[in-house]
C-alpha cells in the first residue's frame, strides 16, 4: 500500500529487548478454506526482522548472532477453529477515531466470505456491552448489516470508558459461546485485553483475542503507524490553513490551532510538516519557556515585527506544567485531566502584547472533536482493510494475546504485553523533529541558564 503518511525511520527501532513469541491455542490441524495459491500462505517461521538501535543492545545481539524478530502476519494453511462452529465477537473502546468502522467492516467481511463464519456479534458501548447490569443489546453482524458503515465516522458499536470487572467479562464469552474476540483500542484497551486473555487461560478456556491497535495520538509502542492518523492530520491541516487565512487578514495577525496529542505531539508535528505555514509547534515532548527572551512570548513578538502575522499549532498535553492544577484529576480510564493549553495561550498571548502596547488579533480554532469524529480518508480506509483481515487470519489460527501491527513496513503479530510497556512518543533528537524545526524556522523556546 502506498503511504503518503510521515513515517520516521527512528519509530521503527528497538531499544531495549522485547518479547515476541506468540501464543497459540493449539496445533492447526483443519485446512485453510481460503483459495489461495500455496505461495501466498504465511507459516511461523516467516519473520521480520526488527532494526536496534545503536549501543549496547546492538552489540549484544551482535555477539550473540541473534536477530529479534517478529511474527510475519498472513493465512496460515492450516487454521485451529472450524469456521462452521466458531463464533466472533467485535468490541470497540476509548475515543472515537477515524476508521473504526472500516475495521469492523473488514473483519466482518472477511470472517464471513473468506472463512464462511456466519456467528459474528457486535458488543454495543466498549466492555459495558459484556455487563448485563448495562443492558445493551448484541448486534448480529452480517454483511449487509456492515455494508455502508465505512462511510460514517464514529464507531457503527459505540464506545466506552472505565474498567470493568474483567470475570463478569468472561463470563459473557463463556454464555455467547464466544471463540474470537476482537477487541479495537488503544493502551488502555490492550491492558484489559491482557487481562481478559490472562482470565480466559485460568478457566482452561480455548478463546482467541486479538487486538487492532487504535489511537488517534499514534502513539502505540511497536506500531509505525495506527489508523486514523493520516485522516487526522488531513484534518488538522484545514484548520491550521484556516487559522493562516485568519493570521494574514489582519495586521498583527495570530492563528492559534490546538490539536488533539495528549502525551505524543504526532498530529502537530506532522500536519506542521504537512502545511509550511506554521511559525510554532509546541508539542509534549519538548519542554518550553513561556517568558523571558527565549520563551514562546518574546519570539512570537519578533515574529510579528518582522512578518506580521503568526501561526501557532499546540498539542493538547504540551506546556502543562502552566495550566496543571495542584491536585491532579483522572478520567474513567485512568488518564490524567489535561488543564486547556489552547485556552490558557490565548489568553496570555493577549494579556501580553497588551501591556505592551501592541494591538494583535488572536484568533484560537480547536478542531479536536471534528479531528477525531470523521469518516477516514482513502489511505486510512485501505490500511484499515489490511488490519481487519490480518486480524481474522491471526484469530482464526488460534493465536491469542496478540495485536496486528505495521513495522518496518510489514504487518507483524505483537504480543499484547509488550505494545502496552511503553508509549511511543516524538524523539526530539529525530530527523523527523528536526525537520519541523527547520519547516518552523523556529528555535528551542528556553532560556539559557
Amino acid at each position: 500500500m502506498r503511504n503518503t503518511c510521515i513515517l520516521p525511520d527512528f519509530l521503527e527501532e528497538i531499544s531495549e529487548e522485547i518479547n515476541t513469541e506468540i501464543e497459540n491455542l493449539g496445533p492447526c490441524r483443519i485446512e485453510n478454506p481460503l483459495r489461495l495459491p500455496e505461495v501466498c500462505f504465511i507459516t511461523d517461521d516467516m519473520r521480520v526482522s526488527l532494526r536496534v538501535s545503536e549501543g549496547s543492545l546492538r552489540e549484544a545481539f551482535k555477539k550473540e548472532g541473534r536477530i529479534p524478530s517478529a511474527e510475519l502476519a498472513g493465512p496460515r494453511p492450516y487454521i485451529y477453529f472450524d469456521p462452521a462452529k466458531t463464533r466472533a465477537a467485535i468490541v470497540t473502546c476509548g475515543g472515537l477515531c477515524p476508521g473504526i468502522n472500516d475495521v469492523i467492516r473488514s473483519i466482518v467481511l472477511t470472517l464471513y466470505h473468506s472463512y464462511g463464519v456466519r456467528h459474528i456479534y457486535g458488543i454495543k458501548y466498549g466492555l459495558q456491552g459484556f455487563i448485563p447490569s448495562y443492558g445493551h443489546d448484541v448486534v448480529e453482524l452480517t454483511p449487509e448489516v456492515v455494508a455502508q458503515i465505512h462511510e460514517l465516522g464514529g464507531t457503527f458499536l459505540g464506545t466506552s470508558r472505565g474498567h470493568q470487572p474483567i470475570d463478569q467479562i468472561v463470563d459473557a464469552l463463556e454464555r455467547m459461546n464466544v471463540n474470537i474476540l476482537f477487541m479495537i483500542g488503544g493502551d488502555g484497551t490492550f491492558r484489559a485485553a491482557t487481562k481478559i486473555k490472562e482470565e480466559i487461560a485460568h478457566r482452561g478456556l480455548k478463546i482467541a483475542v486479538v487486538g487492532i491497535p487504535k489511537t488517534i495520538d499514534n502513539d502505540i509502542w511497536l506500531v509505525s503507524r495506527t489508523f486514523g492518523f493520516v485522516t487526522a492530520v488531513e484534518e488538522a491541516c484545514k484548520a491550521i490553513r484556516c487559522a493562516h487565512t485568519e493570521a494574514i487578514g489582519a495586521p498583527n495577525g495570530i492563528g492559534l490551532v490546538k490539536v488533539m496529542g495528549r502525551y505524543s505531539g504526532f498530529i502537530a508535528a506532522a500536519a506542521t510538516l504537512a502545511t509550511k505555514e506554521v511559525n510554532f509547534c509546541l508539542i509534549p515532548e519538548e519542554d518550553f519557556d513561556l517568558e523571558g527572551p527565549g520563551g514562546l512570548l518574546a519570539a512570537l513578538e519578533r515574529r510579528l515585527a518582522e512578518r506580521k502575522h503568526a501561526v501557532i499549532v499546540v498539542a493538547e498535553g504540551a506546556g502543562q506544567k502552566y495550566v496543571q492544577g495542584e491536585k491532579p484529576e483522572y478520567d474513567a480510564s485512568g488518564n490524567l485531566k489535561l488543564g486547556d493549553i489552547g485556552i490558557f495561550l490565548r489568553d496570555r498571548i493577549k494579556e501580553y502584547f497588551s501591556q505592551k502596547g501592541i494591538e494583535v488579533y488572536v484568533r484560537y480554532i480547536d478542531p479536536s472533536y471534528i479531528i477525531r469524529s470523521v469518516p477516514a480518508v482513502v489511505d486510512d480506509r485501505i490500511y484499515c482493510g489490511f488490519l481487519g483481515q490480518y486480524a481474522v487470519h491471526a484469530a482464526m489460527a488460534g493465536k491469542t494475546g496478540l495485536m496486528i501491527s505495521y513495522l518496518n513496513h510489514h504487518y507483524v503479530h505483537i504480543p499484547l504485553s509488550e505494545a502496552v510497556k511503553k508509549r511511543k512518543q516524538v524523539n526530539v533528537h529525530s530527523r523527523f523533529w528536526l525537520s519541523v524545526l527547520e519547516s518552523t524556522g523556529q528555535r528551542r523556546l528556553k532560556n539559557e541558564a
